[in-house]
């Protein structure tokens, strides 16, 4: 059987004049010849170092022990930098340049002469945007993540990033001081990684590794671990072996894999951002999911991992008592074990071993942490093409709840009014935020976890059912209905919303309605004038004109579905 040319030998294999333009600028970074002769797989680091995004800021040495390992194994490492998306300082969102993000990773995987590649994640938006990216072109491809930060310490507790929300109210009701809150800045960010919590970021590396991109436990070693190193130098050997048996992504990201991960996702009470990322990469290999795909597959999982903001512990923590590895054995009963990954194991051999070390961490299916976990999938006239919300990081008795709608038609209007004495709400109130949807507010940021009315904590309130057609921080907790599909700027039924109606949730028959008769529906549906979008030029213009709606991932009209990776034709 004759060997497989390389995909980079059509740049680098060349004789004459095309060949001398490929190789010798090469060259001048101290090169051998050999090194494009054809023996050596070219393997792309697909770097998201930044220190805009501090998630990060660690990727310059964590891809040095990626090169050894590619070294070790018989490849040639080449590191390539696209657009970083940190999540605490882009503005207004990172999840408006996701899409811009992943059109780079495509066509820098594409354009250049590799023939496989590792994409390089951590912070939230990071991860989707390359995978879906890579999907794109289909070559060999792992993911190393970053890894979570290390548990922050203040005033003798540990805090991460879900702390954010409660410091807030502290500070809010005059609990601590603007001097505390330094303090406490500094305590709770006190390593490299990404947030302590299963928030978005955690969220996103469980899905790597359950979907099968990625080595065992890529999911929750702590970023300042030996250890990360140890996976990342793990990682570069096993890309070469991908290369030479051509295990493309398109052979692990099955249909089954999808599946696979929306059940880990639930053991673990991911972010609901998980929705929208993992919807996206499916469609950009040519997977269909859909919204009821996530409520089918999440109901008969509990929650497995005790990790805020769904549980009480951090990733670091289930690291230390068994990893996501140990809570796939849980649930495994329930998964597709013969599902292929990255390392050439299947995911029952790679979880046969899995043990757990603290049953306080890692629960059981006959002992959960709690019975309900997953993303649950709300359909009704208020969101007709879909809302989702969170069951374990909710209050319970807010899952079935009616109540009168309190209605701030911006982030502005909300802003603006929420800490109002005379705003007319109480305990039983619904808080709906509307225009913060892909178009709305563009990008969809993470502001549906609306901070309570000041009114409302001064009673000792700590959660109330909040509405919107926006995201929410994976790192976030309470009674948040999100991403209501179609949003309200293009005349979704949230945008018919006015102060006082009655907006009947039930979680528990997945329902969420707005209780006006079909005339006063009609009526208002008919004066509805859309948002005035104030954006006329460049690539916030093309997101406005070309963004899917949150049940269809968010992602561009045009970029669903492979195209495949072969090399169009130079013209040097």
């Amino acid at each position: 059987m004759s060997k497989k040319k390389l995909r980079s030998q059509e740049w680098y294999g060349r004789t004459g004049k095309d060949g001398f333009i490929y190789r010798s600028w090469m060259k001048n970074q101290g090169l051998p010849h050999h090194l494009f002769e054809g023996e050596k797989p070219v393997i792309g680091i697909c770097n998201t170092w930044s220190e805009f995004t501090p998630c990060n800021a660690h990727f310059k040495e964590l891809a040095e022990s990626l090169k050894q390992g590619i070294w070790e194994a018989g490849g040639f490492p080449l590191e390539f930098p696209v657009m970083s998306l940190g999540e605490c300082s882009i503005k207004p969102t990172a999840m408006l340049f996701r899409n811009l993000a992943s059109m780079d990773v495509e066509e820098s995987i594409r354009a250049n002469p590799m023939d496989g590649v590792v994409l390089m994640c951590g912070c939230d938006k990071t991860t989707p945007s390359l995978v879906m990216g890579a999907a794109s072109v289909d070559l060999p491809t792992m993911v190393i993540s970053g890894g979570p930060m290390l548990v922050g310490r203040f005033k003798g507790r540990k805090i991460g990033t879900s702390d954010i929300w409660r410091l807030a109210e502290d500070f809010k009701m005059g609990r601590i001081s603007q001097e505390e809150m330094i303090e406490a800045e500094a305590a709770m960010s006190r390593s490299r990684g990404s947030c302590a919590p299963m928030g978005t970021a955690s969220t996103m590396a469980a899905m790597v590794e359950s979907l099968g991109l990625s080595l065992p436990d890529n999911a929750t070693i702590p970023a300042a671990d030996s250890r990360r190193k140890v996976l990342a130098h793990m990682t570069g050997i096993r890309i070469v072996e991908m290369v030479k048996e051509d295990m493309k992504m398109s052979k692990i990201l099955t249909r089954k894999a999808f599946e696979n991960s929306i059940m880990v996702n639930a053991a673990l009470g991911g972010s609901t951002n998980f929705i929208l990322h993992l919807t996206a990469i499916a469609k950009r290999i040519g997977v269909e999911i859909d919204l009821t795909d996530f409520d089918h597959f999440s109901a008969k999982i509990p929650l497995i991992a005790n990790v805020q903001p769904s549980g009480e512990y951090w990733v670091e923590d289930l690291f230390y008592a068994g990893g996501l590895p140990a809570v796939m054995r849980e649930i495994e009963s329930a998964l597709h074990r013969d599902e292929i990954t990255a390392n050439g194991k299947t995911i029952g051999e790679n979880i046969s071993k899995a043990e757990c070390y603290d049953r306080e961490l890692i629960g059981t299916m006959e002992k959960p942490i709690k019975p309900d976990s997953g993303i649950a999938v709300l359909k009704g006239n208020l969101c007709p093409s879909g809302a989702v919300i969170k069951p374990s990081a909710a209050t319970p008795g807010l899952l079935t709840h009616t109540g009168k709608a309190v209605v701030f038609e911006t982030i502005d209007d909300f802003k603006a009014k929420v800490d109002d004495p005379n705003l007319d709400v109480d305990e039983n109130s619904v808080l709906v935020l509307k225009n913060v949807g892909p178009k709305g507010y563009p990008g969809m940021p993470e502001v549906g976890n609306m901070t309570l009315p000041k009114k409302i904590l001064e009673k000792g309130i700590k959660d109330m059912v909040r509405i919107s057609d926006g995201r929410m921080s994976g790192t976030g907790f309470g009674t948040v209905v999100l991403h209501v599909s179609p949003e309200s700027a293009i005349g979704g039924p949230l945008a018919l919303v006015q102060d006082g109606d009655m907006i009947e949730l039930n979680v528990p028959n997945r329902t969420l309605n707005l209780l006006i008769s079909d005339e006063e529906f009609e009526k208002r549906k008919a004066a509805f004038k859309p948002l005035e979008l104030p954006y006329d030029r460049g690539y916030v213009n093309l997101f406005l004109d070309r963004v899917n709606q949150a049940h269809d991932g968010v992602d561009f009209d045009f970029l669903q579905g492979s195209s495949g990776s072969e090399v169009k034709r130079d013209s040097h």
